[in-house]
C-alpha cells in the first residue's frame, strides 16, 4: 500500500530564516509537492529565553515569500502535555532520574570521546523519589539550574549524545504562546522526534550536524511506546563563501548593530534578501542548482548572483537613472520645450512593451560618462566627440563650464534632430550609448549600494573572530541621484534594472517625496564567464 510523503520545516522562533534554511524549505516542501504529500511548519518552541513571537511572524512570512504553503501549522508548545506524561512514563518505567549536580559536574562525567563517563551518583535514584522532585520542578518549587531530568542513557557509548542527556529543564520564563503555564521545558532532542510521531512524519529531512542524534532519537521512540517512527535522512548544510550563516552569529551583527537590523540588505536572511531585491524563484532556483549531498562544500557566491541576474534579466522592467549627475544643456534644443519619446521597457520580453520618458533641453548624465581628456580607448562623451543618448538623439559636446576649482560643473552641447530614436539617416556611427534623465521630469532620490558584508571568502578563518573580516564599504549611501519619472511609481519590493547600472529594487524607506533604491546587483555575471571557460 502507496504510504503518503509527510515531511516538515521544524525552526526554533529564535532569529529570522537566512538563505541555508531556503534549501532546506525547498527540500521538504519540495519533496512533499513532487510526491503528491503534505509538509507541516512546525515550531520548535522549547526554549522561551531566546523565543518571540516576532520570529513565528518573520518566518511564516518568509516561507511564504519563497512560494509556499504549509499544510498544518504546528508547535512544539503543542504537546507539552503528552511529553510530560511520557517524561512520567519514563521515570515510573526507571528509565529517568532527576539530578541535582551543576552543570559543570554533569559536563565531567560525561567523560571524553576516546573514554567513558562516569555514573552521576543520582543515576539509581528510587523511581518514586525523581517523580516527587519531578512533579515539584513543574509547581515551580525549585530554582533554575537546581535539577534536570535526565534519562539513563549508557556512560560508556561512543556516542557523546547517549551518555545519560538532559530530558527537561527548569526555566522560570514566559513562554510566547504558553505564557505561565510552564516552568520546565523540554530538550530539543527529546521533544523533537516525539513531535514528528505525533504528526505522523514519514522522512525526517536534516542536515548532517544532526546525524549522531539519530541514534538519540530512536532511544526516544522505542522508550515511549510511540507506533510512528519517521525515516530520518540527513544531508549537508549550505555553507556560501563571503557570508556567515550561523543563527549565532547573525543574532550578534544585530544585536552588536554591525546591521541595521534582520532584515539589513547585507544580512543573508530571507528578510534581507528580500528587501534587497533577490526574487523567490532565483532563490528557489540557485536550491535546485546546488542539489542536495552528504559532502560538505563552500558554495560559490557568484552561483547566486547568476541565479539572481538570470531570472532579473527576464523580469526586470528597463529603467534610466542616473546616480552621479552632470548637467548637460543642448544650446540648439527650443527653450521651454519638452517631448515623449519612446523607451523599451524589457528587450528579453515582448509582453512589456514600451513607455514614455521625457526629453527637454536640460539633461542629467553620469560624471564618469564624460572626460576632458580621454585615454584613447574612451568612447563616451568628450569635447568635440559624438555619442548616442539612449532611445533619443545624437548628441555632441561643444563647451566644457567649470567653477574656480576647476571642477567641471555643465556641459554645452547640439543635437542632431535627424537622430530621433538613435539612429543617424545618413548611416554615421557613434562608439557610445548613454543614459539619461530630463532634468526638468528627474526625481530626486537616494541610493543605497550594497557590497558583501565580509572581505574573507570565509569570515574568521584567519583570525577566528568573524568581525575582523567586516566590509567597512559595505555601504554607500548616494544622495542626489536622479531619475526618469516612472521609477517615483516604483512600488516597494519591485526590482527594476537602472540602465547600464545594475538592478535595484524599491526599498521601505521610500515616501511619496523621496524614493530610496537598493542595488541588488550589478550587472556583471562572474559565474557565466567561469562556466563558459570551462565549457
Amino acid at each position: 500500500m502507496f504510504q503518503k510523503i509527510i515531511t516538515r520545516f521544524p525552526p526554533e522562533p529564535n532569529g529570522f530564516l537566512h538563505i541555508g534554511h531556503a534549501k532546506s524549505i525547498c527540500l521538504n516542501f519540495g519533496i512533499a509537492q513532487d510526491y503528491q504529500g503534505t509538509c507541516n511548519l512546525r515550531f520548535d518552541d522549547t526554549n522561551p529565553a531566546k523565543e518571540e513571537q516576532h520570529y513565528v511572524d518573520a518566518i511564516k512570512d518568509g516561507i511564504s515569500w519563497l512560494g509556499y504553503a504549509w499544510d498544518k501549522e504546528c508547535y512544539a508548545s503543542d504537546y507539552f502535555d503528552q511529553l510530560y506524561a511520557w517524561a512520567v512514563r519514563l521515570i515510573n518505567e526507571g528509565h529517568a532520574y532527576v539530578d541535582s549536580q551543576t552543570p559543570e559536574e554533569i559536563a565531567a562525567q560525561k567523560g571524553t570521546p576516546t573514554s567513558p563517563g562516569s555514573a552521576s551518583p543520582y543515576r539509581n535514584q528510587d523511581p518514586k523519589e525523581a517523580l516527587r522532585l519531578f512533579e515539584e520542578m513543574k509547581a515551580g518549587k525549585h530554582q533554575e539550574g537546581s535539577y534536570v531530568l535526565r534519562f539513563k542513557g549508557d556512560m560508556a557509548s561512543s556516542n557523546m549524545l547517549l551518555r545519560d542527556p538532559i530530558l527537561y529543564r527548569i526555566m522560570h520564563k514566559p513562554h510566547h504562546r504558553t505564557k505561565e503555564a510552564w516552568c520546565i521545558y523540554p530538550m530539543y532532542d527529546y521533544a523533537h522526534p516525539l513531535e514528528d510521531a505525533l504528526e505522523g512524519i514519514t522522512h525526517s529531512l536534516c542536515s548532517l550536524e544532526f546525524q549522531d542524534n539519530r541514534e538519540l532519537y530512536d532511544w526516544v521512540i522505542e522508550n515511549t511506546a510511540v507506533t510512528t517512527r519517521p525515516r530520518q535522512y540527513e544531508f549537508a548544510r549550505l555553507n556560501l563563501s563571503y557570508t556567515v550563516l550561523s543563527k549565532r552569529r547573525l543574532t550578534e551583527l544585530v544585536q552588536d548593530q554591525h546591521v541595521s537590523g534582520w532584515d539589513d540588505p547585507r544580512m543573508p536572511t530571507l528578510a534581507g534578501l528580500r528587501r534587497r531585491g533577490l526574487p523567490a524563484a532565483a532563490l528557489r532556483d540557485f536550491a535546485s542548482r546546488i542539489g542536495v549531498t552528504k559532502s560538505d562544500s563552500v558554495v560559490e557566491m557568484a552561483l547566486l548572483e547568476h541565479c539572481v541576474r538570470d531570472h532579473l534579466n527576464k523580469s526586470a522592467l528597463r529603467r534610466m537613472a542616473v546616480l552621479d549627475p552632470l548637467k548637460v544643456v543642448i544650446e540648439n534644443y527650443p527653450e521651454e520645450e519638452s517631448e515623449e519619446l519612446e523607451a523599451v521597457n524589457n528587450p528579453e520580453s515582448d509582453a512589456d512593451g514600451t513607455r514614455m520618458v521625457p526629453f527637454g533641453r536640460e539633461l542629467w548624465i553620469e560624471r564618469a560618462d564624460f572626460m576632458e581628456d580621454p585615454p584613447k580607448k574612451f568612447f563616451r562623451l568628450a569635447p568635440g566627440r559624438e555619442v548616442r543618448l539612449r532611445y533619443a538623439y545624437y548628441l555632441t559636446c561643444t563647451e566644457v563650464i567649470k567653477d574656480s576649482s576647476g571642477n567641471v560643473t555643465e556641459l554645452r552641447c547640439n543635437y542632431d534632430p535627424a537622430t530621433k530614436g538613435g539612429g543617424s539617416p545618413d548611416g554615421r556611427k557613434v562608439k557610445a550609448t548613454l543614459h539619461w534623465v530630463s532634468a526638468a521630469h528627474a526625481v530626486a532620490a537616494e541610493v543605497r549600494l550594497y557590497e558583501n558584508l565580509f572581505t574573507a571568502e570565509t569570515p574568521g578563518a584567519a583570525s577566528g573572530d568573524m568581525l575582523d573580516d567586516i566590509n567597512q564599504d559595505s555601504l554607500g549611501i548616494l544622495n542626489n541621484c536622479q531619475l526618469e519619472p516612472a521609477l517615483g511609481e516604483t512600488g516597494t519590493g519591485d526590482t527594476v534594472q537602472f540602465e547600464r547600472q545594475g538592478y535595484f529594487a524599491a526599498d521601505p524607506d521610500s515616501t511619496p517625496d523621496r524614493p530610496v533604491f537598493n542595488r541588488t546587483i550589478g550587472l556583471r555575471d562572474t559565474w557565466a564567464k567561469v562556466q563558459k571557460k570551462e565549457g
